[in-house]
């Protein structure tokens, strides 16, 4: 299976990122737009204003027409987790029978309570859905630094066609058909790196940011497993490598978000996805009687329920118990 011809949907800096990543592998690909002033800059610069000093690789072709991607034979879906619900549903019309439509958001959705994959199924029906994830920043891929990720789809072949599609000596991705597990390291870590982020801005030490982030992926790991997700899954790239990456370093905008919670400072900047997947994520676990108390207290601190120091006290008050 040969996909020459890749579109991908959303140019902020991961989408133009994964752009440039396509076109550096030798694909065709075709970059959508909503707006029509990005479009034409990109048109005319070959730049994106949220990756700067990088330029737009010549075989991406920047579009506002979402018809333009009717000829892809492969789809990435670069839009915000909240947001992927409307792009795949004006997608709908344009994507032809068993098209691969690869979700690259790290999410839950809040209400519905779905994972990627599964918005892209009910809203592209005829699409065949995949995810893929990883310890990767926009601004290292788009430069072509190192950088391994998972592309998770349920068909294998399929996996491993857009894994070549997309891979080359800078970027690798491995490809897998455990998609749950793939969906819920990249939806949970982004919550945790929220609380390392506040443990970091309340400057509460080395020792407990490694605390923090041990027990965290413990939390992973268990809602994990209870949805049906590989051991190996969660212990790879898209579970505990893209954690590590995530809580470490301010590049991540979950990790700065907590930085700024920490720090007692308002919020401000880029949109940080863990915030909005954090009540999801909670409440699914609480449907499945998974305890996450790390989770359940960065939501609990995010919508305004306990404060930071009452969330830090909630966790260090907890009874005594085996770490199995």
């Amino acid at each position: 299976m040969n996909l020459q011809r890749i579109a991908v949907i959303g140019a902020g800096a991961w989408g133009t990122a994964l752009a440039n990543t396509a076109a550096r592998a030798g694909r065709d690909v075709t970059l959508w737009a909503r707006d029509p002033a990005a479009v034409a800059q990109l048109t005319t610069t070959r730049e994106n204003p949220r990756l700067p000093g990088i330029r737009l690789d010549d075989r991406v072709a920047a579009t506002g027409a979402i018809s333009d991607v009717v000829q892809a034979e492969a789809v990435l879906l670069v839009v915000p987790a909240q947001d992927l619900r409307t792009a795949a549903t004006a997608l709908a019309s344009h994507v032809a029978q068993s098209t691969p439509v690869i979700a690259c958001a790290k999410g839950i959705e809040r209400g519905t309570h779905r994972f990627m994959t599964e918005v892209i199924s009910e809203t592209l029906p005829k699409a065949v859905p995949g995810i893929l994830s990883g310890p990767s920043f926009a601004a290292d891929v788009a430069r072509g630094l190192p950088t391994a990720v998972t592309l998770a789809c349920a068909d294998e072949a399929i996996a491993a066609a857009i894994a070549r599609s997309l891979g080359s000596q800078t970027f690798r991705p491995y490809h897998t058909i455990d998609v749950r597990g793939v969906e819920i390291g990249g939806a949970a870590k982004n919550v945790l790196a929220i609380a390392a982020g506040i443990v970091a801005g309340r400057k509460l030490g080395a020792s407990a940011t490694a605390a923090l982030v041990t027990r965290g992926f413990a939390e992973l790991a268990r809602f994990g497993r209870a949805l049906g997700a590989r051991s190996e899954t969660l212990t790879g790239l898209s579970g505990l490598g893209d954690l590590i990456l995530t809580c470490s370093s301010p590049q991540s905008r979950n990790f700065s978000l907590g930085i700024s919670l920490g720090e007692g400072r308002k919020p401000e900047g880029k949109l940080a996805e863990g915030a909005f997947t954090a009540a999801a994520l909670v409440e699914l676990a609480r449907e499945k009687q998974i305890e996450m108390p790390i989770a359940s207290a960065v939501a609990a601190v995010l919508d305004g329920s306990l404060t930071v120091d009452q969330a830090i006290e909630s966790l260090l008050t907890r009874p005594f118990r085996s770490e199995a």
